[in-house]
C-alpha cells in the first residue's frame, strides 16, 4: 500500500471515529412514553446520539456527585424545583449562555443554571358533597377552622409540598407561612400518607373533604378508562387556588447542563432543542403538563376541560432558595 493511500485511510478511520463520538449523555428522572420520540427526533435533527441513564432523582444526583470530575453526564433532567435545588446545592450545574433559551423560555421559568421545559399546577380537590367549594378557593383556606378534620395531604417533606411552602414564603414571609402550616396541620383528617393520587381518592371516598394535588394526577384520572377512576372524578371538583390574589402555584419539569459535562456543545444544543415547538409538545404531553414556551399548543382534553387559570409569576428560583426554611417551618408545625 502506498504511503499516501495509507495516510488517507488513517484519516478516514479517524474521521469516522470522531463522528461516532457525537453523543449526549443524559441522566434523566423522567420516564414517559413520549420521551422515546423526543430523543429520536433530536438525533435525527442533529446527528447527536442520546445515551440515557434513567433512575430516581436522588440516585442520579448521588451518582453525579460520586463521579465527580470524571462524570460522563452532560445534562440532568428531573421534575420539581425542589429537586433541581438539590443539584444547585451540590454545585452540579454550569451556567448556559443561549439566546435561544433566553428568548423562548419566560424569565420567571429559569435561573442562570437551569431551565423549565414544562409546568404543572398544584390544585385543590374538593368533595362535592362534603365541602362547599367556596370554602376552599385559596391555599390559605386550608388552614381555616371551617375545614377542621377535612384536609388530606401527602408528607410535608415531599418536594411538591416543600415547593408550595417556598412559594408561600415568597408571597407572605416566614412567620405567616408557619402560621398557615400550623393551621393546615390542625385541620388534618388523618396523618399524611401516600401520593397525590391517594389524596384525590381519599377525597372522593369521603375520608377527607379537601386535598392538594398536582394537576397531572387529576388529568391522569380524568383520562383513565377504568370505571373506578371515573367514579373518583365524578365525586370531586377541582379548584384553581388564589385566582383573586397571587395565582395558582406553579411548578416545573426541567434541567440543565452539568459542570463536568464532556459534551458541552451537545448539551446546549439539546437544551435548545427542548425549547423547540415540536419538543415542547412531546415534553408536556409526556406527563399531562403545559409547555413553557408561549403560544405552543398541545391537545389534552382533560387539561382543557379544567379551563384557563391565573398562574403565579414568581421566579422558580425562589422555590429553590426557600426549601431549607420551609422544611424547618413544616417540622415545627408538625407536618411530617
Amino acid at each position: 500500500m502506498k504511503i499516501g493511500t495509507a495516510l488517507a485511510l488513517c484519516i478516514a478511520v479517524a474521521s469516522t471515529g470522531h463522528a461516532q463520538e457525537k453523543v449526549l449523555n443524559l441522566y434523566s428522572a423522567r420516564h414517559y412514553q413520549t420521551d422515546e420520540a423526543l430523543y429520536t427526533n433530536f438525533t435525527k435533527q442533529t446527528g447527536i446520539k442520546v445515551n440515557r441513564i434513567e433512575a430516581g432523582e436522588n440516585e442520579l444526583l448521588e451518582r453525579i456527585k460520586n463521579e465527580g470530575a470524571n462524570s460522563p453526564a452532560d445534562v440532568f433532567l428531573t421534575v420539581d424545583a425542589a429537586r433541581l435545588a438539590k443539584a444547585e446545592e451540590l454545585n452540579l450545574f454550569a451556567p448556559v449562555n443561549s439566546k435561544v433559551l433566553e428568548t423562548r423560555i419566560p424569565a420567571n421559568l429559569h435561573t442562570k443554571d437551569w431551565y423549565a421545559f414544562s409546568t404543572r399546577a398544584r390544585v385543590i380537590v374538593v368533595n362535592k358533597t362534603a365541602v362547599n367549594p367556596a370554602d376552599a378557593q385559596n391555599y390559605e383556606d386550608l388552614a381555616n377552622p371551617r375545614l377542621k378534620g377535612k384536609v388530606c395531604t401527602r408528607s410535608g417533606s415531599h418536594p411538591y409540598n416543600l415547593s408550595l411552602g417556598a412559594a408561600m414564603v415568597e408571597h407572605h414571609g416566614e412567620q405567616k407561612t408557619e402560621e398557615w402550616a400550623k393551621g393546615v396541620v390542625a385541620n388534618f383528617a388523618r396523618a399524611p400518607k401516600g401520593g397525590d393520587t391517594d389524596q384525590i381518592k381519599a377525597v372522593a371516598a369521603g375520608e377527607c373533604g379537601v386535598a392538594i394535588a398536582n394537576s397531572y394526577y387529576v388529568a391522569r384520572l380524568m383520562r383513565s378508562e377504568k370505571p373506578a377512576d371515573k367514579k373518583v372524578m365524578e365525586a370531586v371538583t377541582v379548584v384553581w387556588p388564589n385566582q383573586k390574589t397571587t395565582g395558582t402555584h406553579i411548578n416545573i419539569s426541567g434541567g440543565g447542563m452539568l459542570k463536568n459535562a464532556p459534551n458541552k456543545e451537545a448539551a446546549v444544543k439539546f437544551l435548545e432543542y427542548l425549547a423547540s415547538d415540536q419538543a415542547q409538545v412531546y415534553f408536556a404531553d409526556g406527563n399531562n403538563e403545559w409547555p413553557v414556551v408561549p403560544n405552543v399548543k398541545t391537545q389534552n382534553p382533560a387539561l382543557e376541560s379544567l379551563g384557563k387559570f391565573k398562574a403565579e409569576t414568581i421566579n422558580v428560583g425562589a422555590l429553590t432558595k426557600n426549601q431549607a426554611v420551609v422544611q424547618k417551618i413544616y417540622d415545627r408545625a408538625g407536618w411530617k
